[in-house]
């Protein structure tokens, strides 16, 4: 009977179960979205328990719907959103408060009083973060200090943090394991990456005990196996990564300045630097990429807050679209973005700016915008937005950046893919599998249970379905991005 390696793929806005076989083929997929709430301005938040309710569902669903028996499944790989961040009682299972999505800005006058005491420098030498609420340390404080009796369950041990990698582990071990992957633990703010250890020094700062955190692994190995109860039989779960990482890694970015560009919920880009640990001099992320029988890669970031969401919006939110697929003919039904540029910093803006009071902003509407150029600006801001990337990562690594291997939802999009060759100036390569976060769990699961060999058997089987290249005039392409540098000195001003 065929065998094949299931990947959980936790996003922020659904999760998925996809079935891959040994040639990293998808082989089925099941999905179900999953409700954000905004409870306050800034706040987005989720139901942990509809998070694990959704694993199960779509889980035994993709099996089902292709006749898979739970014993033809031989390894489990896990890819989540990162610093998404969940509190919950040892002894019960149960979470002390909803689920603090990454996007949440409700730290950010702590991050700023942090800051402004001085310890910032201090944690992008041991993280290479910066002191923003995009991470999960302040989530895990604001917690302790909001829930009644937290910190004292805390103290005593009682109490477990995790991402939701970690969370869904615990679950599917039937409470077990308590274990993460270096790539969640790094975008924690307690995690030193030079070290590779939970720093005593980044808790005693946000008064987080210890004995809350994960044990922290590589991201192949054996994490533990399912309690037979969640497929049938008991499966080994043995590659886990933050989504980003899981991508970089699903790309076969192996080798230092090889760059993946992911746009889903939001857009992040990451660069390969190896295996030395160096900070961003233009306000860019390090953070780790992989790590392999505990030899690290570490990755340069752009993490860009709201890319797929913005088209969401449109959507669900103004109702100027019914669906995604619309967009790619409304922006070419118009010559041009009409003068029209949209910010989407609806939770704030993030690199290279690292403003988190900024909000999100249409300029330059007249009484001749339509529709169209609504959503072709919206568009647009995705290649603007990965501009500001590029530039800054070509500084950081000394540089210029060749291409960009794209995925994420976004990227089956050709005029997206097109604009952002024009902007960017730089070739644009497209797989034929645009869901390579899916991937590299499965990637990183298989390498495990010996399903694939080695990096480079990885490495070999990447395609090329699409390259984009520029087609667009120097002079226009200046042009375009003045203008969307002075669209953002108005929100950020």
């Amino acid at each position: 009977m065929p065998q094949f390696i299931l990947a959980i793929d936790q996003g922020t806005t659904s999760t998925r179960a996809i079935l891959f076989d040994l040639q990293g083929r998808i082989h089925g997929t099941a999905q179900q979205e999953l409700i954000l709430r905004y409870p306050h301005n800034g706040w987005v938040e989720q139901n942990p328990e509809s998070i694990w309710q959704d694993t199960q569902f779509v889980c035994r669903g993709v099996l089902e719907q292709n006749n898979i028996y739970p014993s033809q499944v031989i390894a489990i790989g896990i890819t989540n959103q990162r610093e998404t961040t969940i509190v919950w009682d040892r002894a019960t299972g149960e979470p002390l408060y909803q689920a603090i999505v990454w996007q949440d800005r409700r730290t950010a006058d702590y991050c700023q009083k942090l800051k402004e005491q001085g310890h910032e420098e201090a944690v992008r030498q041991k993280t290479g973060l910066l002191l923003d609420p995009y991470f999960s340390g302040t989530k895990i404080k604001w917690i302790l200090d909001k829930m009644s009796g937290a910190r004292e369950k805390a103290k005593r041990g009682q109490l477990a943090f995790g991402t939701i990698d970690c969370f869904l582990l615990w679950r599917l071990t039937g409470g077990r394991v308590h274990a993460t992957d270096v790539t969640n633990a790094s975008r924690t703010l307690l995690y030193n990456i030079v070290k590779q250890a939970w720093d005593d020094d980044l808790l005693a700062m946000l008064d987080i005990p210890r004995n809350m955190m994960p044990e922290v692994r590589d991201n192949s190995c054996l994490f533990g196996r399912t309690d037979k109860n969640f497929l049938g039989s008991a499966v080994p779960v043995t590659g886990m990564a933050g989504d980003q990482q899981a991508a970089l890694f699903g790309q076969a970015c192996f080798d230092p300045g090889m760059v993946k560009s992911t746009y889903g919920t939001g857009c992040f880009a990451l660069v390969n630097i190896g295996d030395i640990f160096r900070v961003s001099k233009n306000k860019m992320l390090t953070t780790v990429g992989y790590r392999l029988d505990g030899r690290i890669t570490y990755a340069i970031e752009g993490a860009i807050f709201v890319a797929g969401a913005a088209i969401q919006w449109l959507r669900d939110g103004i109702g100027l679209i019914k669906s995604a697929a619309e967009t790619e003919a409304l922006a070419k039904s118009v010559p041009d973005n009409g003068g029209v540029y949209m910010v989407p910093g609806f939770t704030g803006l993030g690199a290279p700016h690292w403003n988190p009071q900024a909000r999100g902003a249409l300029l330059g509407l007249t009484r001749a915008t339509t529709t169209a150029h609504i959503v072709r600006a919206t568009l647009e801001a995705q290649a603007y937005q990965t501009q500001d990337l590029m530039q800054a990562m070509a500084e950081d690594a000394g540089h210029a950046i060749t291409e960009i291997r794209v995925d994420g939802g976004m990227a089956r999009n050709n005029w997206v893919c097109q604009f952002l060759a024009d902007i960017t100036d730089t070739a644009v390569l497209r797989p034929p599998n645009t869901e390579t976060t899916a991937l590299g769990a499965a990637y990183l699961a298989g390498l495990h249970v010996k399903a694939f060999a080695a990096l480079k058997d990885i490495q070999d089987s990447w395609q090329c379905e699409r390259r984009f290249v520029s087609g667009m005039a120097q002079g226009t392409r200046q042009k375009l991005y003045a203008g969307w540098q002075h669209a953002v000195n108005q929100v950020l001003t």
